[in-house]
């Protein structure tokens, strides 16, 4: 699959998105623990879902951490959305 990165959709900024799919990969660091942070992501992840993407969130340190693991649940995403 081919994700290309820092991808506008209509107002916003996807970290990564997959066409294709119809897939949005999200990175969030620690400021998105903050409660104002998590309610505009809720939001952003809803209108987004909208249009008929799919998003999936992982926290940087599960990438830095367990990269094998995101990469298993992303292509399990992939799977699922056939």
């Amino acid at each position: 699959m081919k994700f290309r990165r820092q991808h506008p959709i209509d107002k916003f900024i996807a970290d990564f998105y997959c066409h294709e799919k119809k897939l949005v990969v999200e990175l969030d660091g620690a400021v998105h623990d903050d409660k104002m942070n998590a309610d505009y992501d809720s939001a952003r992840t809803y209108e987004l879902e909208g249009f008929g993407i799919n998003v999936v969130r992982f926290k940087n340190s599960e990438v830095e951490n367990n990269i094998e693991f995101v990469l298993s649940e992303i292509r399990k995403i992939i799977e699922k959305i056939g």
